[in-house]
């Protein structure tokens, strides 16, 4: 790995697609934060070990 890691996502483009796909903004404010945590623990043990993404 080159040093790269993921450190979060784009918050505001998550709401405007949770916001596309008619899911109510508490919702996504609410239960989007636990997901992102693991997402991008997982995305970055995955880099780690070597493995692309794409």
């Amino acid at each position: 790995m080159s040093g790269s890691a993921v450190i979060g996502w784009d918050m505001g483009a998550a709401l405007q697609l949770g916001a596309a796909l008619g899911i109510s903004p508490v919702a996504i404010a609410e239960l989007l934060p636990p997901i992102e945590a693991v997402m991008v623990r997982k995305i970055n043990e995955y880099m780690q070990a070597g493995s692309s993404l794409t």
